[in-house]
């Protein structure tokens, strides 16, 4: 039987790659809105992230986000996303 590959991903903070299925994704749609995507498959560009406070700290002090979106991203939706990452947890 055929092996079914995983989907791997990197995670903005460590750097590390991981299957997709264990980060958290973080999305950007054409309106420019910016949202926590529980699910993984929202429309637009995606960033991906572990369900660590430590990363999270690394790509708000990096604004790795930033980079990967190409957008300025206010306080707000920062402390949003951290609301939702620990809710995930």
């Amino acid at each position: 039987m055929k092996k079914k590959r995983v989907p791997l991903r990197m995670c903005l903070g460590c750097q590390e790659m991981k299957p997709k299925k264990e980060l958290l994704r973080v999305v950007r749609n054409k309106e420019g809105i910016i949202s926590f995507d529980p699910i993984g498959k929202a429309p637009g560009r995606g960033a991906y992230m572990c369900r660590d406070v430590e990363c999270f700290n690394k790509i708000v002090k990096g604004k790795k986000l930033e980079k990967a979106f190409e957008c300025k991203i206010s306080d707000d939706i920062y402390e949003m996303l951290r609301k939702q990452l620990e809710e995930a947890e």
